[in-house]
This record gives structure tokens, C-alpha cells and sequence, in this order.
């Protein structure tokens, strides 16, 4: 299944939370994963039954780890090696802002004029 030593970055990028192993390592580094409330290093020793949080640009992630993976699999076998426990709250956020998803479409009355209101504009400057 797994060896005995295995680094948090290469964990993190191997249940695929990370597309690489740089931007894994470049997280730890940075404060975004967490072990035990404090900041955790790349470097750290990943052990069965540990929890992590781990903040990632999709969601903020609160996993414990139940099997080690040495190397990069599908997600449908990755799920099987860490236990999501994120709290409610966060999965509910995530689901409000997925409904309040932005279009693309600026909003009536903000920003630069329509073709018909520069046009208009126009015309009433000229007069």
C-alpha cells in the first residue's frame, strides 16, 4: 500500500488535493496546510490517523489520513486513502457560493456604456 516514510507534499499531491507537487509544497510552506493548529512543513512524516487542514483555491479541507500513497492514482482510488471531515459550515459555503456563481455578464447600470447608450450620449452632446 504505502512505506513507512512519506512526505506531506507528495501525500497531498498523490490524493490529488494539488495538481503538482510543487504547488502542494509551495501551500505547506506558505501556512495553508495545518497539523495539530500550526503550520505544517512540506517535509513533515505523514502517519496513518493524522488530520490536516488544508486550504486549497476550491475549498478549505479538514482530511484524515487513512492509507499512504507513494505515487499519483485515479481520484475514484485516491478517495479511498483520507476521510473528508470538513465542518458543515464550510461545505454549505461552498454551496451558496456555487449558487451565487458569477456570469460574466456586467451588471445593467455599472461600468462602460452600451453601444445605444455611447450612442445617445453622443447625440445629446452634439445638440
Amino acid at each position: 500500500m504505502g512505506s513507512e516514510k512519506l512526505r506531506l507534499d507528495k501525500y497531498l499531491w498523490s490524493i490529488r488535493l494539488f495538481k503538482t507537487r510543487t504547488l502542494a509544497a509551495a501551500a505547506c510552506d506558505s501556512g495553508k496546510v495545518k497539523f495539530d493548529g500550526s503550520q505544517a512543513k512540506a517535509s513533515k512524516n505523514v502517519s496513518i490517523g493524522d488530520e490536516y487542514e488544508v486550504k486549497t483555491e476550491a475549498k478549505r479541507w479538514r482530511i484524515k489520513v487513512t492509507g499512504l500513497l507513494e505515487k499519483r492514482v485515479a481520484a475514484a482510488e485516491a478517495v479511498k486513502h483520507y476521510i473528508d471531515i470538513t465542518p458543515e459550515e464550510e461545505i454549505q459555503r461552498l454551496q451558496y457560493q456555487a449558487a451565487s456563481f458569477h456570469t460574466g455578464k456586467r451588471p445593467s447600470k455599472i461600468g462602460r456604456p452600451t453601444k445605444k447608450e455611447r450612442r445617445d450620449l453622443d447625440e445629446f452632446l452634439e445638440e
